[in-house]
């Protein structure tokens, strides 16, 4: 038994919710009797189904199993593999976040779903096949993200340069060069895009650049409005700014359109729950964690997966005419709490004031465990910004917003540079958690 692949056009996805949930209906229904038939995981349980009731009520029968944990899919990795390893074309690591990465295995249909994925959210971000990207994110180290940009822009027939992270003086020489209308960044490298345009007399609002997907962090409060990081890099520079969810498990992006109201999901692709910490469904408005099941996936198919995130779910028609769930920002992820002086606490929380100061642009977030067993928090700074004002101010703002103020500590350029880019990680590492 194989996995259709047939696309919905998400170009003009502006489809009746009723023609779109029969359509996820009996992609569920198939992706279930897929998995029960070729994953030794899934197979314990969904191999004890009926295969006639896959296509009777797929719904109800997702909603009996239990949950796939970041532990499962850990500690029996393999066993997720629904094909031979001879039918591996990409091979992929979890970024390892919140414990060790994970390896995950594409096969050529894979490829070729991840590509259909992006290319229909750079569409979602009112992108054309005359657009031209720009990469600043690695495409190697074994990270799928960057491999789904490159597919994505190439299933679109649009250009796209692969310029890799960091380097300001090759980012703006690439502009320049190759002049592209989209960046695909991670939001916290923006300012200091823009501090080295300004300081090198580059005229950055005249640039051919006319908007940034925007990867890896939020830029959105809850509510939608932009949040520090977004205002930051709004009050330079006036461009649209698409923010976007995702992960490797996922092998699946929710992208905001133009209305900025949440990333879209794809319903070809997967199907989302978004639960309360007692298992039940949000209702509109409601934040819960994210649950998905991939649709579509031949290599290695996940079912009431639990990411861990902590989004907000709008279920009401977009002003784009989309009637698809949206997601808002990753307001937390439940591993990330942070219980401080009686206040629990999100690392975005911290981000956003730390976001606020423009003097600041670059930053790391360090939870640990003290000798009384509670947790501590410790943000590093760049040793330039050690002076009594600056961090009198500091104090201060975490104290008026935060009603808690963290261990400040400033440390060398170099040191600071090593702690958000380990040698090992694929983006910036702006929180490390050090607790047990």
């Amino acid at each position: 038994m194989s996995v259709k692949n047939n696309p919905i056009d998400w170009s003009a996805l502006h489809i009746p919710s009723d023609a779109w949930q029969t359509d996820q209906r009996e992609r569920l229904a198939e992706a279930l009797a897929y998995a029960a038939q070729n994953s030794p995981y899934y197979g314990r349980t969904l191999g004890k189904i009926n295969p006639i009731q896959f296509s009777q009520d797929p719904v109800r029968i997702l909603k009996s199993l239990p949950f796939t944990t970041k532990d499962d899919f850990s500690r029996e990795n393999d066993a997720f593999l629904c094909v031979d390893k001879g039918q591996i074309a990409d091979f992929v690591t979890t970024s390892g976040t919140l414990g060790h990465p994970v390896s995950y295995y594409l096969t050529d249909r894979d490829l070729e779903r991840l590509g259909i994925n992006e290319a229909g959210s750079y569409q979602c971000a009112g992108a054309t096949s005359a657009d031209v990207f720009m990469l600043m994110t690695t495409i190697d180290k074994r990270f799928m993200a960057g491999l789904a940009y490159f597919l994505g822009a190439r299933k679109m027939a649009a250009g796209i340069v692969r310029n890799g992270p960091g380097v300001p003086y090759l980012q703006w020489d690439s502009i320049e060069r190759f002049q592209p209308t989209y960046l695909i960044a991670v939001p916290s490298f923006i300012p200091a895009l823009l501090k080295y345009a300004e300081e090198h007399g580059i005229d950055y609002q005249s640039s051919s650049v006319k908007g940034i997907i925007c990867i890896g962090e939020p830029i959105r409060k809850d509510d939608f409005s932009l949040n520090e990081l977004g205002e930051r890099i709004r009050a330079k520079w006036n461009i649209a700014l698409y923010s976007t969810y995702a992960s490797t498990e996922m092998a699946t992006a929710f992208t905001e359109c133009e209305a900025g109201k949440g990333g879209h999901m794809r319903p070809d692709l997967i199907y989302l729950e978004v639960l309360d910490p007692e298992g039940n469904e949000v209702g509109d408005g409601e934040s819960g964690e994210v649950v998905f099941t991939t649709l579509g996936v031949e290599g290695m198919p996940l079912i009431r997966y639990r990411s861990g995130d902590i989004c907000t779910l709008r279920t009401e028609v977009c002003s784009c005419g989309r009637s698809t769930p949206r997601l808002g920002p990753v307001l937390g992820r439940k591993k990330q709490m942070i219980k401080y002086k009686g206040t629990t606490l999100f690392p975005p929380v911290i981000f956003d004031m730390l976001d606020q100061f423009e003097q600041i642009t670059t930053y790391v977030v360090e939870a640990s465990t003290n000798e009384y067993g509670n947790d501590h928090i410790r943000v590093y700074l760049d040793e330039e910004l050690d002076h009594f004002d600056f961090a009198y101010e500091l104090k201060e703002a975490f104290k008026g917003r935060l009603r808690v103020t963290p261990e400040i500590q400033f440390i060398p350029t170099t040191v600071l540079q090593q702690k958000l880019f380990p040698e090992k990680s694929r983006k910036p590492l702006k929180f490390i958690d050090l607790r047990n």
